[in-house]
């Protein structure tokens, strides 16, 4: 009973508030730079009625009245934003340039380049040495490769089959078909056979005719497309014949067949982008770009085929040699890493690596900006690890991705020698070039 006539009170009280006409009235009162921008909201609104629309006024200004200027942003906040970026619509439209709540709270903005450890990922084209970002490197070797035909079409030809072919298995065995043909070539000199390659064959359609480049390879080293009749058909069939002045020289078929065979991929090289800071407290602290994190679509895929894993994982008990081998496969998924290594002045050398380089790498890295490369040194991770140039253990086999700090450190015996020389433990141990770019870590 209580509860009943609880509720006939606040339908009482609800009721007694009045109608929308007297709610405008008080807060032209205590808003009144509101009441003349009121015409300008109903001409785009044709929906909502003139009653609506003077309501959802007066609750806009009420909030503004309510809302404390030293509170942060709220859900109040999110609604009102809103109301007003469809308001500023609904004038644009309309043609209006007074739009009521031009404060609008402007939309987030990705951070700019200025506040990252490194503006992105980039690399090296080994062909022109261009620097190329990583969403271009592909595309920009490809156009490199194509451009050397005109100056050497069998190295160019060769490049093509091993870097535009994806399909490493695939690559192998067509590059080891054509190597038969030219070894037979090679080792029969006399019988004409050889010298004839059947374009409809099925082996060549299998394995050689998939490769993006094998024709143009033929062509590079002296085959020539001719029509020639065919034991089985009726009609002449398209052969690769070898002509007669290359015949004559057969070690340059035996050179081209060493190219084929010890030829790798084409591949960009990764920027170090090295750089030289100034002491900082800044030093832990890692801003870094999306190149860092973007997968690839093969890096999706491998990622699909892990969570796959997990989830036949889950209902298997599992042992400790297990888990830390899914912890060290959980490192994996990144591609590149930042590392900066604190000399023992406080100044930082930084470098980009990719997460499954080699520690030998770093070490080779820091080794390079140092005056005196000959001398010993050694690398600790966060905590006093001491960090081995193994060429066998990679980054990420270490923790140090997708970025970490590191400390440059003597042994005892070291630093003694380095003192008795003169030198002194700081930056100075690093190369004059290097320390007149020293930058200050913002």
């Amino acid at each position: 009973m209580k509860k009943f006539f609880q509720e006939i009170k606040a339908d009482i009280k609800f009721k007694g508030a009045g109608p929308g006409q007297k709610l405008t009235e008080s807060a032209g009162e205590k808003a009144p730079r509101e009441k003349p921008n009121q015409p300008a909201l109903r001409q785009p609104r044709q929906g909502p009625t003139d009653e609506a629309q003077m309501a959802a006024a007066a609750a806009l200004a009420r909030l503004e009245q309510k809302q404390p200027r030293a509170r942060g942003p709220t859900s109040q906040d999110s609604i009102r934003n809103q109301v007003r970026k469809e308001l500023r619509a609904e004038a644009t439209v309309s043609g209006s340039l007074e739009v009521p709540g031009n404060n609008v709270v402007p939309e987030p903005k990705e951070e700019g380049s200025t506040h990252l450890a490194v503006p992105g990922v980039y690399f090296t084209c080994p062909l022109t040495g261009a620097t190329l970002r990583k969403d271009q490197r592909d595309a920009r070797i490809k156009e490199a490769i194509l451009s050397h035909f005109a100056t050497d079409p069998v190295a160019a030809s060769i490049m093509k089959i091993h870097t535009f072919n994806k399909d490493r298995d695939r690559v192998k065995l067509g590059v080891d078909t054509i190597a038969k043909y030219l070894d037979n070539i090679h080792l029969h000199p006399e019988e004409e056979k050889y010298r004839k390659i059947k374009l409809q064959n099925k082996v060549f359609q299998e394995r050689i005719n998939c490769l993006e480049g094998a024709h143009e390879f033929f062509e590079a080293i002296g085959f020539q497309k001719v029509m020639l009749p065919a034991a089985d058909k009726e009609g002449p069939e398209e052969f690769y014949v070898l002509s007669e002045e290359v015949l004559a020289q057969p070690q340059s078929l035996e050179r081209h067949r060493e190219q084929l065979l010890a030829a790798e991929p084409v591949r960009a090289t990764l920027l170090r982008q090295r750089r030289i800071f100034r002491p900082s407290p800044l030093a832990s602290q890692f801003d870094l770009p999306g190149d860092f994190f973007n997968l690839t679509a093969e890096e999706i895929r491998r990622e699909q085929r892990l969570r796959s894993d997990a989830v036949d994982r889950l209902s298997v008990l599992r042992t400790k040699a297990m888990r830390e081998k899914e912890e060290q496969r959980e490192l994996r998924k990144y591609t590149y890493t930042l590392l900066r290594v604190r000399l023992p002045d406080g100044c930082l050398l930084q470098g980009t690596f990719y997460a499954r380089e080699r520690m030998a790498a770093v070490y080779g890295f820091v080794r390079e900006a140092l005056e005196s490369d000959w001398l010993p040194f050694e690398l600790l991770a966060l905590g006093g690890q001491k960090l081995s140039e193994d060429e066998n253990l990679a980054l990420n086999e270490c923790g140090l991705v997708p970025s970490a700090l590191l400390t440059f450190s003597w042994d005892a015996a070291v630093l003694e020698d380095v003192k008795a020389a003169g030198a002194k433990p700081d930056s100075s141990i690093l190369k004059p070039e290097l320390l007149l770019a020293i930058e200050m870590l913002s």
